[in-house]
């Protein structure tokens, strides 16, 4: 009997980031998640542009809400809303923490995605360059927006390294420690 076919983003992702749990991500080929799908390769490329896009889900359109949850902070002081928007674009509803926990496992330990992962990275960062630089009256390619960029990252990544590490680790909490943390080193208004 044929499997049946998978006919949304979300269920090819969920039969993607079973068979990356079985048998491992490098392991796992496109064409091997096609057929556990029940859809031809073509078909895979119409919901992604690669492999690895599978493993960052929806950031396009989170990078987008989290843009636009900066722009309306505008009240708020600067570090504050970066911690806020920061905790909030990393919100996680229960029934996906599962899932979470090995995408973001996948994300920083798969050496195959890392060069993936550094162009995320670089969208992630650009977002809070150019919301800092806006709230500074400077260019977001100057040091204190850029320095702001890769510092929020580091301290998010900081944050999911600890999450990964405990199982009974609240991960809101750990970004709102850390995110506050580094910005407070950066002094900012």
């Amino acid at each position: 009997m044929p499997r049946p076919q998978v006919t949304s983003r979300e269920e090819l992702e969920r039969v993607a980031m079973r068979l990356f749990s079985e048998r491992g991500f490098d392991e796992t080929t496109v064409d091997d998640i096609a057929v556990a799908a029940g859809i031809g390769r073509r078909t895979f490329f119409r919901y992604f542009g690669s492999k690895n896009d599978v493993v960052w889900g929806r950031f396009a359109e989170g990078l987008a809400d989290f843009r636009a949850s900066l722009t309306t902070s505008t009240d708020t002081p600067l570090g504050d809303a970066l911690r806020e928007a920061i905790v909030a674009f990393n919100a996680l509803p229960p029934d996906e923490v599962s899932v979470h926990r090995q995408r973001m496992t996948l994300i920083l330990t798969v050496s195959s995605l890392q060069a993936h992962s550094t162009l995320m990275y670089a969208e992630w960062r650009a977002v809070v360059a150019d919301f800092v630089a806006a709230h500074i009256g400077a260019d977001a390619s100057d040091l204190l927006p850029q320095l702001a960029g890769h510092l929020m990252l580091g301290a998010a990544v900081a944050a999911y390294e600890q999450w990964l590490a405990d199982e009974r680790a609240d991960l809101a909490p750990l970004l709102d420690e850390t995110v506050a943390r580094a910005a407070r080193s950066l002094d900012l208004p």
